[in-house]
């Protein structure tokens, strides 16, 4: 009798982009391997409007009152009872533990830090749970004590800088593995598509608006001036921004691509040299996933100080959010040669796992 598929059970949330890009991620690692895996937004699923509307006010929060979403960063690192802190969500407590007498699950991952401390709950002081736990950490360096301070079997980490901040913190070194972000394994499957910069090839840049950067135009005005650049700019779903980009491009002597929401992100960052963009866990891991430099224009303070740095400090690029200083950094990055777009592009390169998801698949399927 053939033996029974893997159930694996990957848990959500669709406050900041880098956990849902986490959660793809994982299942297309899974996707190719004898395993039933389902992937649950349970915020979504249990409050609905509530949550849209939650999720509304994260977003308004951290892109206009930065600071304020800084403070209670600070607050929720400081907790030292997060169980007990999240009584509130009943609701969603009882809708987990639906889904996991439903699914049965072999393994849960967590990739939103809320869902370990329910389990918890869940399953009080059972010596044997009926089921591996693992947390997914989608953030780097600046790791909020919320994504550690629960039960877990594994902690999964991005980067060897994250995993020493987990055990400095106390977490034991055995328990946390160095696998990379889960980002979509196309990065792995199309490969290189660049070749470098030069009058033969181009000088190709990507800028990725975020919908809450009021300097986009500025930037995107300042970026089409520039010489022997191959401009791409991205504004997703905002139409407002579309028009404001594409009155620039009208005026602008040089004309560049603006792309609406795509499913081809993997293809335009393996395709350009230099990604302009905010220090998003999901931004910042698909870059050095397709080994692109990028200039950091935007931080939420909080869990992207920590993205920043990673890049800053790896020597993979810069962070500076001055429209004019940004256009200055791409001329400097392609001069002489583009002399500092290679020194960026052999330290990107260092830090890339493209095949993570992958890892973690087998991973998880061996637990």
């Amino acid at each position: 009798m053939p033996n029974e598929l893997k159930r694996i059970l990957i848990l959500t949330a669709g406050f900041g982009e880098g956990h849902n890009s986490a959660a793809r991620g994982l299942k297309e690692g899974l996707a190719a391997n004898a395993a039933e895996v389902e992937v649950h937004d349970l915020f979504a699923e249990t409050y609905g409007p509530v949550n849209n509307w939650a999720r509304k006010a994260y977003l308004s929060l951290i892109n206009r009152a930065p600071q304020t979403w800084a403070s209670l960063y600070k607050w929720i690192d400081a907790r030292k009872n997060f169980r007990g802190n999240l009584k509130f969500l009943f609701l969603l407590k009882n809708h987990l533990s639906t889904l996991l007498v439903r699914f049965r699950p072999d393994v849960v991952v967590s990739v939103y830090p809320a869902y370990p401390y329910l389990l918890d709950e869940l399953l009080g002081d059972t010596n044997r749970p009926p089921f591996r736990r693992v947390v997914v950490v989608t953030d780097s360096i600046t790791v909020n004590a919320i994504w550690f301070q629960c039960e877990a079997d594994f902690f999964l980490v991005p980067n060897i800088q994250t995993a020493a901040v987990l055990q400095s913190a106390g977490v034991p070194e055995p328990i946390i593995k160095t696998f990379g972000f889960p980002v979509t394994p196309k990065f792995a499957q199309m490969g290189e598509l660049r070749q470098p910069p030069s009058d033969q090839f181009g000088r190709r840049v990507l800028y990725m608006v975020n919908a809450g950067t009021v300097d986009a135009p500025e930037l995107a005005r300042r970026l089409a001036e520039l010489h022997n650049i191959g401009l791409t700019v991205t504004i997703g779903r905002d139409m407002r921004l579309r028009s404001m980009i594409e009155s620039i491009r009208a005026l602008s002597e040089r004309q560049f691509q603006i792309i609406g929401w795509t499913d081809q992100m993997p293809r335009l960052l393996l395709e350009s040299h230099l990604l302009i963009g905010k220090a998003g866990g999901a931004t910042v891991q698909e870059a050095i996933a397709a080994r692109c430099p990028m200039i950091v224009n935007q931080i939420v303070p909080g869990q992207e100080e920590g993205n920043a740095r990673l890049i800053v400090e790896t020597g993979s690029g810069v962070a500076i959010t001055s429209p004019g200083k940004v256009a200055i950094a791409v001329e400097n990055a392609f001069a002489n040669d583009a002399r500092q777009w290679h020194d960026w592009s052999e330290k990107i390169s260092l830090l890339s796992r493209p095949t993570a998801a992958l890892e973690i698949a087998r991973f998880l399927l061996s637990l």
